[in-house]
């Protein structure tokens, strides 16, 4: 597999040091020449983001992400800013206490963590970085509190302080930051569970070391990339883009059937038939022709239309009652077709367990992993990592797990992060759509786990252009007109 460039490829924090040791070993790279460049790109960082900016407080820990701002507030002397340093009263060893003495003999003074924060335009927390696995205790936890209380924007050194780096949760006290520069490589925690609610607008500084050091290093996940389909074909017709079946919309639960099928018109499947309840057929044909719907009663009448199906979209507004599980059954055991399965497809899973027979797509929200997983929810948030690559390895199936940073795992453990997306696609039917998005490009070819990376890139950048109005009142419907566009190969980042 080819290596992954380091704007996209994710690490633990433990290959994170590993990269740092390597570097130093084949190199010659030492740490504290890398503190140094990370002081200098956190600095530029800092002075370009806030250029007004005059007084900078500096809040340094007791290891080298203390150093790092000990060097910075350095740099900020030297260019006729004011620096403040709060830092720990032990001096520390090794190259941070080295860094804490070029701040001093440099003219600058360094008080305790338990005098009060300094006025500054601009905070730094120099706190921990990726040093810290637990919450932070005693001073340390009156320390962020009250950075995250003082008013004045903090850029974060390679994480916000108080995060988990390879995470994403936050189990006490954290830095909830302005900015965050991230050096020598992305840590995986930035960019899913509460990572993105602290780190702000992110920055990566490989700090100039070599592509070969991270050719000889593979991440553990990698982030998505912005992607569309290729053109199509001048003589292309509907036959040719696949048939997508929707299966769902038990009493009341229409419009989720709806929505999915229409997403995966929007991708480009060339014909989808939504087979659901006959109190919905007309409203659909009314709202959009353009689709399929058939009354369908119970298996024997939705057999015919898994043999015409290319793939098989299951779950939208299905419920869990008699006619939810006899088509479930149905389209789960005897199509014998590549399956998307949402809401309660996979509720009925979890009620009765079945081995899947082909190629899948799983895409559940929290809630729904973790009655897959047998655990609760807050387990599933500590490490979604491992959540996500436990789902695909135990239903042997590609499995997008759902939330701020949706992760897509391989059975193999290959994971894909989502950096797109927002709160405002907190609200009913976004998760239908995105089951009808990765139907719609599975029909027209894409392997479950292509069909799976794309889809949910595009519905979290379509939901993003949608909610340029605002994201409360977004509705899932709104991301049609932009999923037409992104789908087609506008860029958008």
């Amino acid at each position: 597999m080819a290596a992954i460039p380091a704007p996209f490829a994710l690490y633990t924090a433990a290959q994170a040091r590993a990269l740092d040791r390597a570097a130093a070993e084949r190199y010659g790279v030492d740490s504290y020449d890398l503190m140094q460049r990370a002081a200098w790109t956190a600095f530029a960082a800092l002075r370009r983001r806030w250029p007004e900016a005059s007084r900078i407080g500096v809040l340094c820990g007791p290891g080298n992400n203390g150093g790092d701002g000990f060097l910075l507030a350095k740099l900020a002397l030297e260019a006729g800013l004011a620096a403040h340093v709060l830092a720990p009263d032990d001096a520390g060893r090794g190259d941070a206490a080295r860094a804490r003495a070029a701040f001093a003999e440099a003219g600058g003074r360094i008080e305790s963590w338990r005098a009060a924060l300094p006025a500054a335009d601009v905070c730094v927390d120099a706190l921990y970085g990726t040093g810290l696995n637990r919450a932070p205790q005693g001073e340390a936890a009156a320390l962020i509190e009250a950075l995250n209380g003082c008013g004045a924007p903090v850029l974060a050194l390679d994480l916000p302080s108080g995060l988990d780096a390879d995470s994403g949760c936050a189990p006490g006290a954290a830095v909830r930051a302005a900015a965050t520069v991230s050096f020598v490589a992305w840590k995986r925690g930035l960019f899913t569970a509460q990572g993105p609610d602290h780190c702000g607008a992110l920055e990566l500084s490989t700090l100039d070391l070599p592509e070969a050091l991270y050719a000889a290093h593979a991440p553990d996940a990698r982030l998505l990339a912005a992607e569309a389909l290729p053109p199509r074909a001048r003589g292309g017709h509907k036959g040719d883009y696949g048939r997508v079946l929707v299966v769902g919309g038990d009493h009341g639960m229409g419009g989720a059937a709806r929505l999915a099928g229409e997403a995966a018109l929007r991708v480009g499947a060339g014909l989808v038939e939504i087979a659901t309840r006959a109190e919905h057929v007309a409203p659909i044909l009314a709202a959009r022709p353009e689709l399929m719907p058939r009354a369908v009663d119970g298996p024997q009448a939705l057999a015919a239309s898994c043999e015409r199906a290319d793939v098989i979209a299951l779950g939208p507004g299905l419920g869990q009652g008699a006619w939810g599980h006899a088509l479930w059954l149905t389209a789960l055991l005897d199509a014998q077709r590549p399956l998307v399965l949402d809401a309660d497809a996979l509720n009925l899973l979890v009620r009765e367990p079945r081995a899947l027979r082909g190629p899948a797509v799983l895409t559940p929200h929290p809630g729904e992993a973790a009655r897959l997983l047998g655990c609760d929810v807050a387990a599933v948030q500590r490490d979604r990592y491992a959540a996500v690559r436990a789902l695909a390895q135990r239903y042997a199936a590609v499995t997008a797990l759902k939330g701020a940073g949706t992760l897509i795992a391989a059975p193999s453990g290959e994971v894909a992060v989502c950096r797109w997306g927002n709160p405002g696609m907190a609200s009913g039917g976004m998760g239908d759509v995105l089951t009808g998005v990765i139907a719609g490009l599975m029909a027209q070819g894409l392997a479950p786990w292509e069909a799976a990376c794309l889809g949910v890139g595009l519905h979290a950048r379509a939901g993003d252009l949608a909610a340029a109005q605002g994201e409360r009142g977004l509705l899932a419907s709104d991301l049609f007109p932009p999923l037409r566009v992104l789908v087609n190969g506008q860029p958008h980042e």
